[in-house]
């Protein structure tokens, strides 16, 4: 590697608008976060699972078909 034309590899501190602070490597000494993995809700299990329903029973739904009128 060529000396002189690269920058410098620093300890950075990350900070989250939650709070949240932690130390990575990066050419910045410090970065500021939206969200983290303390916040966000995919990691702390606060974010809802969509349940897929099959085209038939998205059909009787959509015209009010039941299983009770066979």
């Amino acid at each position: 590697m060529k000396k002189g034309i690269h920058p410098d590899y620093v300890d950075t501190k990350v900070t989250c608008a939650c709070g949240n602070t932690f130390t990575v490597k990066s050419n910045k000494p410090e970065i500021q976060l939206e969200v983290c993995n303390q916040c966000h809700p995919f990691f702390t299990g606060k974010q809802g699972t969509a349940k897929k329903a099959g085209n038939v029973e998205k059909f009787n739904k959509k015209y009010g078909f039941n299983k009770e009128e066979k």
